[in-house]
């Protein structure tokens, strides 16, 4: 069976502590890997490696790490697909879904290469006589990355790229369920010129996830989770000393007003829903009907769900896979059972899908597309991040009880609007309460050169993940005040001419 091993000082490193966790085949369901759980030493050894190499890489030339990082770019590229595949088989997600997954990686690769632009600093001459104040920023040291399941290579890509470019060095803590993608990225790194130490992985579970937020010599934590998880890495590491930006859970909701395009809003929400079955902070997971909307819409949904195609990732007829671990599968279904009790509608029930049909697939982490109607807003399905192929529907009588109805939520990660007047459009973006908002976009994941990140439990610490924010993040400024005196007043004579 293979083994993923960490990734130390710029090679493989074979785990000591003799703990492991098992990486399943989502469509199969059989465990094809293990990988090795880092003990207190072993995530001491790599924040020990990473603190030797920034002696180095903090004083190394903007053009150096540039270079590097093109060559990395290039790397990348050249193996997309195989990223792709990795992704596909410890996650479940289909092969066009994992290269998209690459491809928004890619991006904060990208506005890593062009670092120099993001470091310039500023300066104001003869703010007093003979006096200047510069503004520079300068690099944090060892930060540290905790990463999710739902994108194990994209998510690493939106930290470590960014943090190394402006001269930090970087220990990152994968996902245990999908390790694999995080050590290729780690390997290429290595390929492209990046200096032993600089990139660190750690494999493990809460042990390594607790040393790093109490490490002395980790200077800041990037984390991607639920949003439990995240108050407590906000908690924890900043009670430490630490700078933090942890993104936690969502339920994005999308308006639809009654002259909105209503096949194009039904594309939009099938696809945003159930894309990547539903496992991603992104995801449209509630719609909120306007006015007498509600019935076509639905009908809309319902149509277009029950075409969605269901199979293994590496089937390119499949439009959707499995979810990661059959323990998350049956959550995901423990929903929608309880959810006409609740007062919902179940218009679609997909927790009977149980795979393709064939003996090879008969134990994978198999479940259909499901859709609620007239969901309560005190039902589990409509409270809860279900993160999965689940769609709730409520409804609204106005505009104004929708944004109200959105803006209830404890989460603001994302939300979207679909509609044809330009007015309404305003004032939605500038009154609901989330940090990334979508107009006629489902999904409104900001470009590399803008930051991601919510508001309200969506997000806590000050900083959003990469764009400017990123470099923020990973830098820290300093103010230089400077007086010179003139050559003319004395000192080495240079030869200057006096005026008195």
């Amino acid at each position: 069976m293979k083994t993923v091993h960490h990734w130390i000082d710029g090679k493989s490193v074979e785990g000591t502590s003799g703990a492991y966790g098992p990486v399943t085949d989502p469509a199969t369901g059989a465990v094809t890997t293990r990988v090795a759980f880092a003990s207190v030493e072993e995530v001491d050894a790599a924040v020990a490696a990473a603190r030797a190499a920034f002696a180095t890489w903090r004083g190394s030339s903007l053009a150096a790490r540039t270079a590097v990082l093109f060559r990395y770019r290039a790397l990348l590229d050249a193996h997309r697909d195989e990223l792709a595949a990795l992704i596909t088989a410890e996650h479940g997600k289909v092969h066009s879904d994992a290269l998209g997954e690459v491809a928004r990686g890619l991006e904060i690769v990208e506005l890593a290469c062009g670092i120099t632009t993001q470091l310039k600093g500023e300066l104001s001459t003869e703010v007093s006589g003979r006096v200047d104040v510069a503004s520079i920023r300068q690099p944090l040291g060892v930060v540290a990355g905790i990463t999710p399941f739902n994108f194990p290579a994209m998510v690493p890509m939106w930290m470590f790229p960014l943090a190394v470019a402006c001269g930090n060095t970087f220990v990152l803590k994968p996902s245990e369920k999908d390790p694999s993608a995080a050590i290729r990225l780690a390997e290429l790194a290595a390929e492209a010129g990046l200096p032993d130490g600089v990139l660190n992985v750690v494999n493990g579970d809460r042990t390594a996830v607790d040393r790093l937020l109490e490490h002395p010599d980790v200077a800041a934590v990037s984390f991607v989770g639920s949003t439990p998880i995240a108050r407590h890495i906000h908690t924890t590491a900043s009670a430490h000393g630490k700078r933090v930006q942890a993104l936690g859970g969502a339920k994005n909701h999308m308006l639809v007003l009654p002259d909105a395009d209503l096949d194009a809003a039904a594309d939009a929400a099938v696809s945003a829903a159930y894309g990547s079955a539903g496992e991603r902070c992104m995801a449209i997971s509630a719609v909120v009907a306007v006015g007498d909307t509600g019935d076509e819409l639905v009908a809309k949904i319902r149509e277009r769900a029950e075409k969605i195609k269901i199979g293994p990732g590496d089937d390119p007829t499949s439009e959707m896979g499995p979810l990661i671990t059959r323990a998350h599968r049956d959550k995901v279904a423990s929903y929608v059972h309880g959810a006409a009790a609740q007062g919902a509608e179940v218009v679609l029930d997909g927790t009977g899908f149980t795979g393709p049909g064939t003996a090879e697939h008969a134990e994978g982490h198999w479940i259909g597309l499901s859709l609620l109607d007239k969901v309560p807003v005190d039902a589990d399905a409509y409270r809860e991040e279900i993160f999965g192929p689940v769609l709730c529907v409520l409804r609204a009588g106005t505009y104004e009880e929708g944004v109200a109805l959105i803006n209830a939520s404890p989460w603001g990660n994302g939300t979207a609007i679909f509609t044809r007047d330009g007015g309404a459009a305003r004032r939605f973006q500038l009154e609901v309460e989330a940090g990334m908002v979508g107009v006629n976009v489902p999904i409104p994941v900001p470009v590399g050169y803008h930051s991601f990140g919510g508001w309200k439990h969506s997000l806590f610490g000050d900083h959003h993940v990469y764009g400017n924010d990123g470099v923020h993040f990973y830098t820290r400024g300093k103010v230089v005040t400077t007086r010179w005196p003139d050559p003319q007043d004395g000192g080495v004579d240079l030869g200057f001419p006096s005026h008195r």
